[in-house]
């Protein structure tokens, strides 16, 4: 029981602050992640895919939907956005000692851990 409560808490974090993230791009857009993919040879239209890694998937994260494929889906935007910010702030510190990657580490690995550890018995659909 205990167990399934913890997956509990850790799909409600990760999925509800990554949520804010892909509120944000719904108010301001995407402008920014298209300037880059273009700056990477990429078509702008990929950048859409935000929405499904900061908006779907961390929606249904929180209702425990397939939660292994959607926590996989965020594993995967996170390492895109990684990749695409060419590792910046992977040696960087912040003002107050904040690794300059803490916020993409944090949901990449929280979300990792959904993916091998499933859902728990407190989802609409277990995986």
């Amino acid at each position: 029981m205990t167990n399934d409560i913890g997956k509990l808490i850790l799909r409600l974090t990760i999925g509800g602050l990554l949520l804010f993230h892909g509120i944000h791009k719904l108010k301001y857009g995407i402008k920014m992640i298209k300037g880059l993919l273009i700056g990477q040879g990429m078509p702008e239209i990929l950048a859409y895919g935000v929405y499904i890694g900061e908006v779907i998937a961390p929606i249904l994260l929180i209702l425990g939907v397939y939660s292994r494929i959607w926590a996989g889906v965020i594993a995967f935007n996170m390492m895109a956005a990684i990749w695409l910010t060419h590792f910046k702030g992977m040696t960087v510190l912040g003002s107050h000692g904040a690794w300059g990657m803490e916020s993409i580490a944090f949901y990449l690995f929280g979300a990792l851990t959904i993916l091998f550890l499933g859902s728990g018995t407190y989802a609409l659909k277990k995986d």
